[in-house]
């Protein structure tokens, strides 16, 4: 069950599972790395993908979502909406998805840390 809380956490706020965990170092390291990568896409004019009836874009989504609560954050804020008069719109686009699909992969790691898998 801790271990489930730990992924939860970890995919809610970046690098929270790895603090939950006691590797403060790690955990600090993972939050700001996503929050860098999650803000300098909002600042390239990046947007979010919308749910649609386009598998590819459903997909997209889930890569948007996985940045936890920035991804929430930034909607209640209306940031995300993109900036199609910037060039660097789809830069910006990508790392924000990639910032998301990359803080996945870091829940993942704690989840496997609190199972004992990992050390």
């Amino acid at each position: 069950m801790r271990s489930y809380i730990v992924l939860f956490i970890g995919w809610l706020i970046p690098g929270g599972g790895h603090i939950l965990l006691r590797r403060f170092w790690r955990g600090a390291i993972f939050f700001f790395s996503i929050l860098s990568m999650f803000l300098l896409g909002l600042y390239m004019g990046g947007r979010f993908f919308k749910p649609d009836a386009m598998l590819l874009n459903i997909i997209a989504w889930l890569a948007d979502l996985g940045n936890g609560s920035l991804y929430f954050i930034s909607k209640i804020l209306h940031k995300g909406d993109g900036n199609l008069f910037s060039v660097t719109t789809e830069f910006g686009t990508a790392y924000i998805a990639g910032s998301g699909l990359l803080n996945y992969l870091i829940a993942l790691n704690a989840y496997d840390i609190a199972k004992g898998r990992k050390k």
